[in-house]
């Protein structure tokens, strides 16, 4: 009950940006915990490089950007659902297993699917 009172003293503004902290804190967490988040972020980079050395219009920019923000979206989800199973249940679960492996499956599909549209906008660039 006193965790209630104390959050109600807080304006609703200092809570929104409060908000800001926990989710910046979770990204970075992620960040210096997940291998695979940590290669997103280099292969975006790349992407973003190659962006700008082959001069890509601003439809394609709208895309990489989407592409990218939905990757690293999707690896925090699958994080987030990695470590939820993980606090439920230490032991070998079926249904535990099912959702993490559910859970990183999507970001394959998403993925490959981000890899195939690069190559759609790239590959031309890179052929002339």
């Amino acid at each position: 009950m006193a965790f209630r009172d104390h959050r109600k003293k807080r304006t609703p503004l200092v809570r929104f940006f409060r908000s800001f902290y926990y989710a910046f804190r979770g990204i970075w967490r992620t960040f210096l915990n997940e291998r695979n988040f940590r290669f997103h972020t280099v292969a975006a980079i790349i992407v973003v490089i190659c962006g700008f050395w082959f001069h890509i219009h601003p439809v394609e920019w709208m895309i990489i950007l989407l592409l990218c923000g939905g990757m690293f979206a999707l690896e925090l989800v699958n994080t987030a659902i990695e470590h939820t199973v993980d606090l439920f249940t230490e032991e070998k679960h079926p249904l535990a297993e099912r959702a993490k492996d559910a859970a990183a499956g999507a970001v394959c599909v998403y993925a490959a699917i981000s890899v195939m549209i690069g190559l759609i906008i790239f590959l031309p660039k890179i052929m002339q």
